[in-house]
Parts: C-alpha cells; sequence; structure tokens
C-alpha cells in the first residue's frame, strides 16, 4: 500500500497516550513499543489511492508533459486531446489569446478551411483572414496517436504582402514603360509615313514630344535603377563623414543658378552625419525639385539644416496647394501620385519619394511629410548627428 499522510488528529492521540504512561511511570520500553505499534497501525490503515485520485495524478503529468514539449517552439503550436486544446505555448496564447486552453478548437480557431482540418487525421491548410483580416496562415496537424494531436501555424502574411508588392510593382512600372514608348512609337511612324502631309512646325511639335517622352523614360530608368542600388544597399551602413549643412549650400546655389536666386532661400547651419554622400546629395536634390515642381508657379522654396539635440534636422518646404490629409500615408509607395496628370506633365516619375524614403531608412533615419492644404508641403528629415572625428 502507498501511505497516505498520517491524520493530525491521530498523531495528537498517540502523543497523549505516551505521555500519560510515561506519568503512570509505565517501563519506557512498553511504552516505545505500544508507540509504534500504534503509528504502523495508523501506517497501515492508510487507504489506498482511488482510481480517479490516481487519474487525476497522471492527468496532471501529461498536461505538464504537454506545455513542455510545445513551449519551446517559435511559431505557435497547438496540443490536441482529440479535438479539446490541451495546451499552447506562448506564441499560440499570444496571438489566439490565453483563453483557447480547454476550448474547442473548432471553436479556437473559427474558419472553415481550418475546422475541415480538424476533422481529417493530419493535412494542411492556407487560412486567410485567421487572426485579421489580411493574414494569412498556414495551418498544419500532425497525429501523435490516436489521441493526441499537434497544430502548427505559420504566418504568411509577410511573404504575401511582399508577393504582392512585388506584383504591384512589375505592373505600375510595366504601365510607366508602356506609356512613353507608346507615344514615342506613334510620332515616329507618323513622321516617317511617306503619304503623311506634314508641315515644318508640325513636324517640330512632333519631335519635341517624342525628345520630352524618351527624356521622361530615361528619367523613369534611371530612377527604377536607383531605387534597385539602394535596396541593395540597405543593409550596409554608410561611412562618410559629412557636413548635411555644407552640402545643402552647395546644391541651393547650383539650383539658384539655373532657377534664379529668387526660387530658393537656403539657412544652413554645420550639422556633421555619418552617411553616404550621393545619396544624402539625391535627397536633397529630389526634395527640392519636388518642392519647385509642385509649388506655385515662382513661388519661393525654403531650405534648412539646423541641428536639434543629437539630431541633424533638414527641411524643405514649398508654397503650393498642399496635400489632402488622406494621401499623406501613401507618398512614399512607389509610383503613387496624388494627381497622375499633373505629376507626369510636370515631368515625375512617382519614384523621388520612394527613393528618399529608402535612403532615409539606410541612414536610420525618420521621414515626416505634413502639408497644409492651400499653404504647402513641408518635408523633415533627422539624422543622427556625428560630430567628432572616427565616431
Amino acid at each position: 500500500m502507498t501511505p497516505q499522510s498520517l491524520p493530525l488528529s491521530s498523531i495528537f492521540v498517540a502523543i497523549a497516550t505516551t505521555i500519560g504512561l510515561l506519568v503512570a511511570q509505565t517501563n519506557i520500553w512498553l511504552v516505545v513499543a505500544v508507540l509504534i505499534l500504534w503509528l504502523a497501525s495508523l501506517w497501515l490503515a492508510s487507504p489506498e489511492p482511488t482510481v480517479e485520485t490516481r487519474r487525476e495524478d497522471e492527468g496532471s503529468v501529461s498536461r505538464q508533459a504537454m506545455v513542455d514539449l510545445v513551449e519551446p517552439f517559435s511559431v505557435p503550436v497547438l496540443m490536441l486531446d482529440g479535438q479539446r486544446i490541451a495546451a499552447a505555448n506562448g506564441s499560440a496564447r499570444e496571438t489566439l489569446g490565453p483563453h483557447i486552453i480547454g476550448q474547442d478548437a473548432r471553436v479556437a480557431l473559427r474558419h472553415p478551411e481550418a475546422v475541415t482540418l480538424l476533422d481529417k487525421t493530419e493535412g494542411s491548410a492556407l487560412v486567410k483572414g485567421l487572426t485579421g483580416a489580411r493574414s494569412i496562415w498556414n495551418v498544419r496537424k500532425v497525429a501523435i496517436d490516436q489521441r493526441f494531436s499537434l497544430i502548427e501555424l505559420v504566418n504568411r502574411t509577410a511573404e504575401a504582402d511582399i508577393s504582392r508588392s512585388h506584383t504591384d510593382f512589375v505592373a505600375n512600372a510595366s504601365h510607366e514603360l508602356r506609356t512613353p514608348l507608346s507615344s514615342i512609337i506613334g510620332y515616329i511612324e507618323t513622321l516617317s509615313d511617306p503619304d503623311a502631309r506634314i508641315d515644318a512646325a508640325t513636324s517640330a511639335r512632333f519631335h519635341a514630344t517624342v525628345l520630352r517622352e524618351a527624356k521622361r523614360l530615361q528619367h523613369l530608368v534611371e530612377d527604377l535603377m536607383s531605387l534597385s542600388r539602394i535596396e541593395a544597399e540597405k543593409h550596409d551602413p554608410p561611412r562618410d563623414r559629412i557636413d548635411l549643412g555644407q552640402m545643402v549650400t552647395s546644391i541651393g546655389a547650383e539650383v539658384a543658378i539655373t532657377a534664379g536666386e529668387e526660387r530658393i532661400d537656403v539657412k544652413a547651419s554645420e550639422a556633421i552625419v555619418t552617411g553616404d554622400r550621393q545619396q544624402l546629395d539625391q535627397v536633397i536634390r529630389n526634395l527640392i525639385d519636388n518642392a519647385m515642381k509642385y509649388g506655385h508657379p515662382g513661388a519661393q522654396v525654403r531650405v534648412s539644416v539646423a541641428p536639434s539635440g543629437s539630431e541633424a534636422v533638414l527641411s524643405v518646404a514649398d508654397s503650393g496647394e498642399g496635400i489632402h490629409p488622406d494621401h499623406i500615408p501613401y507618398l512614399t509607395r512607389r509610383f503613387y501620385r496624388t494627381d497622375p496628370g499633373r505629376s507626369r506633365a510636370a515631368g515625375g516619375t512617382g519614384l523621388g519619394l520612394a527613393i528618399v524614403k529608402h535612403i532615409v531608412e539606410r541612414h536610420r533615419g525618420k521621414l515626416d511629410i505634413t502639408s497644409q492644404q492651400g499653404v504647402g508641403t513641408t518635408v523633415t528629415i533627422r539624422l543622427t548627428l556625428n560630430p567628432i572625428e572616427g565616431s
């Protein structure tokens, strides 16, 4: 028999009897013998554990073993006892909620594809919308024995987003390339048609259009190649030590020569940062070019650089129509335009701000765009200062 804990009341009675025998001056060895017999009788009389008790103990050990088995997994993993969730690791509790333990798996997963999978012995299914409207999960069931099984959930949402992004990019790039090409081909075919009666003025206009579209195509290809290079280098930290204020002053002087001094106002203080000189030059030129294209004709573009705490703050502001708040979160997407017709007429490729965003991300900086309709738009970039040589 397996001994249980001795009842306290019996122990007290044994002790009291022993004390009484000693007080009565009974032989000490007799007292010891009585005490031993008393305790032995209690020990032997202790009841054997019931079947229910053993099952509860075994169940407790089994549940703990399940938890120990699934907890180390980095992806959400559920241990099923039949259709009920007997254990779930930390990742599963975080994804589906701590309340799922003990719940019917069909209720916890609550998706037709997942429920169909649960009725099978083994298999996998791609479940959309399990944890959110756009979420995609690969759910896999593996049988351990006739009673227990494992459910593994692998999040495929990011992969789907990347694939969708690549598909959208190819579609948009194809469209942007096709438009100027179609225009160029159409005008050239007209000009080369021997039966076409084209006067000198019309011919000159056609040639000017072909040249404009060819340059637009060239700019688009250059921006696509630039974006590709930036993405390829995004994990390589820049190492040049650059005075951002001096760079802005130099670029501002170049712009003033071509566009006129009245078009640009530069206020730049010394701000030393660690960066890629070519890429930061591209950021500044892109922002100034955008401000001049989309600001009011002849309006001044204001550019400033100044240190602020541990950061160098670059700001480029125009005096234009401004941008509706609904558009601002999407401005750095590739080929996104608030006004496609106006953007193409101004010679924009739709990649300028996307390039700026990727360069700022490579420099571990912050990009902020604010706009007020009827007043203008301000783009602000914050980079970490590095005033000490070699730091």
